[in-house]
């Protein structure tokens, strides 16, 4: 696919965005390298601060010349965004006067081509004008209530189904564009690492690793999955089973206590928010994502691929798009724990099945999710908009 033909603003008919007439009348001619601002209002992380600090290492990496806005005190404050100069705002409410006035006070200091928000309240607080000054792109990786939304000059949109209901709310479709999450490349840690995690862990070495990634949160169905712990036989193909749960959040003390009550506590290991999992997706047999039916993309979709692990996945909207079952992944019905249970086993027992899934998943994120390329499209839109 022609990289240019993936990022466009979205209609039925696909229209090149590099053929198209930048809207409002931006610029004055062709920009190589426009500078952008990414603004982030989160006080605590989850998925779309997961991708904002991919994304920013990326835009390092690409060597764009970008400034970030964080919330100061929150848990991204601190943390390694890369060689990108990083700026500390209040961000307390969307409508206190202090907090309007930083965001306004220092995208009049960086006079930035782009200005790219991410979540509700960054976008409340970038109100620029239409026209004279930077382009405001929002960028959408959930069915948000569009609201604090709309003053936005244009739209990114991280699937195609997320774009088709933003033209469906009343956005305009020349506005919105499709791009993408990108997988990280796999990054093998020594061995050594990843055998020091399992004894820590208490993990037999002839075990199945199932390893899940997610906030708990409500929508990521872990609550599932530990049932369908429960429904599987202690040994799959004459090994036991284990899961490892790699994530926090409020749902933990519940799920904890599921795990106690169905009898799964030694078969499940809590191995806590990891900055870098891959010690986890390395020692994974199976990938496991039981996500309810709302969640939107599926980044965990595309590491499993990437990390050439085979994937079992709930059927929800994003892994409709993106999996193909039987080919790339086993999908079964969301929220449906026997189900989840029986396509575990059914995989794990079928050493064919699981090769051939990782090598069409490696397939799919070598020539779809690549980071250099959906970073090349990012670039590309900032250029078209900007010149």
């Amino acid at each position: 696919m022609d990289k240019r033909s993936a990022v466009h603003p979205f209609s039925a008919g696909l229209v090149d965005f590099a053929l198209a007439r930048p809207p409002y009348g931006w610029g004055a001619g062709f920009v190589s390298d426009p500078t952008t601002l990414q603004m982030v209002a989160s006080k605590a992380l989850g998925g779309a601060e997961r991708w904002f600090i991919r994304f920013s290492q990326a835009l390092a990496d690409c060597q764009a010349p970008a400034h970030l806005a964080i919330r100061e005190g929150s848990a991204l404050d601190g943390l390694d965004l890369g060689a990108l100069p990083v700026h500390r705002l209040p961000y307390r409410t969307t409508w206190d006067p202090w907090s309007r006035r930083a965001a306004n006070k220092l995208i009049q200091q960086l006079r930035p081509d782009i200005v790219q928000t991410y979540m509700g309240r960054a976008t409340r607080l970038a109100h620029l004008p239409p026209r004279g000054g930077p382009v405001h792109l929002s960028r959408l990786g959930g069915y948000y209530a569009l609201g604090p939304y709309r003053h936005a000059h244009g739209w990114i949109g991280n699937t195609k189904g997320l774009c088709d209901w933003m033209v469906r709310e009343g956005l305009p479709a020349e506005r919105i564009y499709h791009i993408y999450n990108f997988a990280d490349p796999a990054r093998p840690v020594a061995a050594e690492l990843v055998d020091e995690r399992r004894r820590m862990h208490a993990i037999p070495e002839d075990a199945w690793v199932l390893t899940t990634l997610g906030r708990f949160v409500p929508v990521k169905g872990q609550c599932y999955l530990i049932e369908a712990m429960s429904r599987l036989p202690e040994r799959v193909a004459d090994r036991p089973v284990r899961l490892v749960m790699v994530g926090d959040g409020p749902l933990g003390p519940s799920l904890r206590a599921q795990a106690e009550q169905l009898g799964q506590s030694r078969r499940i290991v809590w191995a806590g928010w990891q900055r870098d999992p891959a010690p986890y997706l390395q020692m994974a047999d199976l990938v496991v994502f039981p996500s309810l039916d709302a969640e939107t993309l599926g980044n965990v979709i595309l590491e499993a691929w990437a990390w050439d692990r085979p994937l079992v996945t709930a059927r929800f909207r994003g892994a409709r798009e993106l999996a193909r079952h039987g080919e790339d992944a086993f999908c079964v019905p969301c929220e449906d724990a026997a189900a989840l249970s029986a396509g575990i086993r059914q995989t794990l027992s079928d050493p064919a099945l699981m090769t051939a899934m990782v090598s069409r998943g490696r397939e799919r994120v070598e020539r779809e999710f690549g980071r250099q390329a959906i970073m090349d499209r990012y670039l590309d839109l900032y250029r078209c908009l900007a010149g």
